[in-house]
């Protein structure tokens, strides 16, 4: 990494990045909690299934140099808010803000600020909830409160990021016209059927309380 290489500056890159561990492991345990609850008091779960990654030394330089920051430790903790992100895949658009508002009503969890690309999407498409928080990770001398990315999005729209995600990576942010073209025609597939599977959900719901 692209930072002074003495031992005292390899000691505080060691220790912020054990912060940010320690912080995705306090939300997966709070998520996971949350997750139980709701399957105990609505008998269903909203949540697929749950990603957690740490960026790595190379992508917080790309990320610091692309942004026209210097590449020191004191930039990649107050500047970049991604360092720990964590994704939850959910059945159903609906079950995103229930999610979002699961974690922004506990007590110590700081929603920093909200990214709505689902109700104001990217030009491109690209549908998702993110939330940047605040947690603290309880350390000898106290707490620290560490940030953490939270990004909610369904399963469909989940695969048309990660389908999305590999062609910029493939043409370096330069997509071909014709395919920017086609995955925005697939962002409005993936609405259509987001709503259509949400409805059919309801549909059948409706027909097992009618059988009870």
């Amino acid at each position: 990494m692209d930072i002074p290489g003495s031992y005292g500056q390899l000691d505080r890159w060691n220790s912020v990045m054990f912060l940010y561990e320690s912080a995705l492991k306090e939300i997966n345990t709070k998520i996971e909690i949350l997750d139980g609850e709701f399957v105990h008091v609505y008998g269903r779960t909203p949540i697929e299934h749950i990603k957690s990654r740490l960026k790595t030394p190379e992508s917080i330089v790309k990320k610091l140099k692309g942004d026209g920051l210097e590449v020191t430790i004191e930039n990649m903790v107050e500047k970049l808010s991604d360092i720990a992100g964590i994704r939850i895949i959910c059945s159903f658009t609906q079950d995103i803000y229930t999610i979002a508002d699961m974690i922004a009503r506990q007590k110590d969890v700081t929603v920093l600020y909200v990214k709505d690309f689902i109700k104001h999407p990217k030009p491109n498409g690209y549908k998702s909830y993110h939330m940047v928080v605040t947690i603290p990770v309880y350390m000898t001398q106290g707490p620290v409160e560490t940030k953490v990315e939270i990004q909610i999005r369904t399963v469909a729209m989940d695969f048309w990021a990660s389908l999305e995600h590999k062609i910029a990576y493939k043409f370096e942010g330069n997509t071909p016209v014709n395919l920017q073209s086609e995955l925005k025609a697939c962002a409005d597939i993936v609405d259509m059927l987001d709503a259509k599977m949400f409805s059919l959900n309801q549909q059948i719901l409706t027909l097992e309380e009618q059988e009870t």
